[in-house]
């Protein structure tokens, strides 16, 4: 037979219900939240799992009771025992839990609600539930209310997609996500509400709505474009700068393989050359090395030379590819008339050194052959007339001595100024006897030993080498002498049939090779020049107190198809 039911248990059955509806509640929150809400759930969870072990717990309790305990007495204690777990329950719960009745008077309010809305439990037990809502919101949450109550849905998310307000005792508002369900109980209706404080979220999301407008601000200002791309390497993100060196809308680029802004040749192996770098573990790198990355524009297909970095970045177990591009078409050209503009140099150099040694040629031969030979001539008459001269005309005699003085001293400085612009005998006898005299003369001058080493002195070498070693050998010589102050010079020169190698070493006082050139001065640049020109290089080795050693290459056989 059944046992009737009493006052506290149909209070429990009542709770039972509002359990079941607060779950069901939770449910559709957490759901209707942006997809399943983690905490939303376990308090779904939760409150289903009590409203579960309450509905068990009284037929079990029933069953256990003495036979000699009236019935209506165990019904009592079981549901006081499940109205005290309950109220548990209710009061643990970190959200706000409101209970109202038809008349929207509240009849339950939670700890969690005491402290979202600074006011006790006894100040709100009886009072509207306007109390808690602003008052330009109240009479539409009220006709919300009992819209709700009419269509006779268990629950629901209230404000749906809007985030609803609600006021503290001291005024302030406050920004709330709630859900609603509804349950009859003795013919009278009653709503519970689930409320959530999302302050410090909506706070969160308008500072990271900030921080992308902040940062896209800082894209679109960027003067080099970004270009960022996923895993399969599909834009995602495309700069103003970007826009305008591809010639490529932002709302195309974005979704469009990043192959789409290469030329077609670099297609096929630019994937695998992403994936590799993906795969190395390499935080970031330029592009290309010391190649010249292409990039093609989007509206007219043209190529242009760009400057590219790239890096790597895993963000929720997606890896993106960010892509720093600079167009350089202009510096490309600047070098490439940079480049023209030193050959033409370098050309307009050698023709000007070649006529100036071709000059230099000619003057030497006329003053050793016209100049030289009148000033023999001279010398020769002076002695004739000497020799002609009467013994008693001793005054003509001085006059005639100290003439013939002086031409000897004018045919030895012609000779010597002729060897210097170009000595004869380097184009008479060859480099080895030319380099021979000018060492031989430079100790004769300077007063300082030098030592001469020659490999193959016997080998012919082409005339331009034969000039630029005999001039790199003149000029060294000529700056140890004004320069170095140096007690013994070395001089080596190794001959072979691919290239010759000059070295002149002295002990002197040495440079700094960081002090600046002294302005007038060119021997070294000289140097390097003649280096250059035959297809070679020229090395410059000083510190102070240790000497200064300088190394000339030339390539015999570079030189000759320059030539």
């Amino acid at each position: 037979m059944l046992t009737p039911i009493s006052g506290r248990q149909h209070a429990l059955l009542v709770l039972i219900i509002a359990l079941i509806a607060a779950t069901v509640a939770l449910g559709i929150a957490a759901w209707s939240h942006d997809g399943w809400r983690p905490e939303i759930l376990l308090g779904a969870g939760v409150l289903g799992t009590t409203a579960a072990m309450v509905a068990a717990w009284v037929p079990f309790a029933q069953m256990q009771q003495e036979p000699s305990a009236p019935p209506t007495v165990v019904g009592l204690e079981a549901g006081h025992r499940i109205e005290v777990r309950v109220r548990d329950i209710v009061e643990s719960a970190m959200d706000p839990i409101i209970t109202v009745d038809e008349n929207q008077c509240i009849v339950l309010f939670n700890t969690a609600a005491e402290n979202a809305f600074l006011w006790s439990r006894e100040a709100m037990l009886g009072q509207p539930l306007d109390k808690l809502i602003p008052a330009q919101f109240q009479a539409a949450h009220r006709a919300h209310i009992r819209h709700f109550g009419e269509t006779g849905t268990t629950s629901r998310k209230l404000g749906h997609q809007t985030v609803l307000a609600a006021i503290r005792a001291d005024g302030t508002e406050f920004p709330v996500e709630a859900s609603i369900s509804q349950h009859v109980e003795d013919h009278r209706k009653f709503f519970t509400v689930i409320l959530r404080d999302v302050s410090e979220r909506l706070q969160t999301e308008s500072m990271l709505v900030r921080s992308e407008a902040r940062l896209q601000g800082i894209l679109d200002s960027a003067m080099d474009s970004i270009i960022i791309a996923d895993t399969n390497q599909i834009i995602v993100l495309f700069n103003a700068a970007a826009e305008a060196m591809f010639g490529c809308p932002r709302e195309t680029a974005v979704g469009m393989p990043l192959t789409e802004l290469m030329p077609t040749h670099a297609r096929a192996h630019h994937p695998d050359h992403v994936r590799r770098f993906g795969e190395d573990g390499t935080v970031s790198r330029r592009m290309g090395g010391l190649r010249t990355v292409t990039g093609r524009r989007h509206d007219n297909g043209l190529e242009f030379p760009i400057d590219a970095s790239i890096s790597q970045l895993t963000d929720s177990g997606a890896k993106f590819y960010t892509a720093i591009l600079r167009d350089v078409s202009a510096r490309a050209r600047s070098e490439a008339d940079l480049r023209q503009s030193k050959e033409d140099l370098q050309k307009l150099s050698a023709a000007a050194d070649l006529a100036g040694e071709q000059q230099k040629n000619r003057i030497a031969r006329e003053l050793h052959d016209e100049l030289g030979q009148a000033l023999t001539m001279l010398q020769m008459d002076v002695a004739w007339c000497r020799e002609k001269m009467p013994a008693a005309e001793a005054s003509l005699a001085q006059r005639l001595d100290r003439m013939a003085a002086l031409l000897g001293v004018t045919v030895a400085a012609t000779r010597r100024i002729a060897a210097d612009l170009r000595p004869l005998l380097l184009d008479d006898l060859g480099l080895v006897p030319a380099v021979e005299w000018l060492v031989e003369n430079f100790m004769q001058r300077a007063g300082i030993p030098c030592e001469l080493a020659i490999s193959n002195p016997g080998m012919q070498v082409p005339e331009a080498h034969s000039t630029a070693v005999f001039r790199v050998v003149q000029e060294a010589l000529t700056n140890i002498t004004k320069h170095a102050d140096a007690k013994h010079v070395e001089v080596a020169i190794n001959l072979d049939s691919s290239a010759i190698m000059v070295s002149v070493h002295d002990n002197g006082k040495g440079f700094d090779q960081n002090d600046p050139r002294k302005a007038g001065s060119f021997g070294l640049i000289g140097l390097r020049e003649r280096a250059y020109l035959l297809g070679g290089h020229a090395a410059v080795n000083s510190e102070r107190g240790k000497g200064t050693v300088i190394e000339v290459l030339l390539p015999i056989a570079k030189a000759a198809e320059k030539s």
